[in-house]
């Protein structure tokens, strides 16, 4: 969700007003998403590298985090949208920790809409989490090394068992994933858009959502196969 900074730039606000307006696109995506019935939505809110931007900065993102969990948890439960936050969650502050794990218990039956949020996430970080996750269980005698396989080591992933991603959007202009969803974005279809994130409508979400489907997804297959597999069907 890119260019929260850029809009306010072009607007000669301060960035935080960027910030304030992006979160507001986020409720109009989620609610979007969850009337689509898609089945899987995740937000890179915070990355592990996004601490090295200013402190009052940083500091201004964790307290519209905490806001946004406060404002937007009966809603969530409205639209059976359950909340997952993915990432290392040690270093956030400890108030945005408890209002994580509050919404996250208040949303956990609902079966709408899977909404992951990463936060303080980094896809390096997650692989290796998962490593030493496997690497523990094998030392120990739990797990025999040659049955890891990569089904075993997805599910140590901070995703769990969600399926992998099958569209990546990214906002504001840049051409690179940024140590997004590394394991999980092998096979998926990169949409990239000029479009700064708080002018992300939900015609730009149908813009996307119409050259996903414009895309032949082939898996190592050729096109003729996935045609006459589609004819079988």
């Amino acid at each position: 969700m890119d260019g929260n900074g850029r809009w306010a730039r072009q607007r000669h606000l301060p960035r935080v007003a960027g910030h304030r307006v992006g979160a507001r696109v986020v409720r109009r995506v989620v609610e979007e998403c969850a009337r689509r019935g898609v089945g899987h939505l995740t937000l890179f809110a915070f990355s592990s590298e996004n601490w090295r931007r200013p402190a009052d900065e940083v500091s201004v993102l964790m307290e519209l985090f905490v806001r946004a969990l406060r404002d937007e948890e009966l809603r969530l439960q409205e639209h059976d949208v359950r909340l997952s936050v993915i990432g290392e969650r040690g270093a956030l502050p400890a108030r945005l920790q408890d209002a994580i794990a509050r919404v996250e218990a208040r949303t956990a039956d609902c079966r709408g809409l899977h909404l992951h949020v990463a936060a303080n996430y980094g896809g390096q970080w997650d692989i290796v989490q998962a490593a030493r996750s496997l690497a523990a269980a094998a030392a120990c005698g739990a797990l025999a090394p040659d049955a890891i396989d990569e089904a075993g080591f997805a599910a140590r992933l901070a995703l769990g068992s969600a399926p992998p991603v099958d569209l990546l959007i990214r906002t504001g202009g840049e051409l690179r994933i940024s140590n997004f969803l590394l394991w999980h974005l092998a096979y998926a279809e990169l949409y990239f858009t000029d479009t700064l994130w708080p002018d992300f409508d939900i015609a730009s979400l149908d813009q996307a959502l119409a050259w996903y489907a414009g895309r032949e997804r082939r898996f190592g297959r050729t096109g003729e196969q996935v045609q006459a597999g589609a004819a079988g069907a």
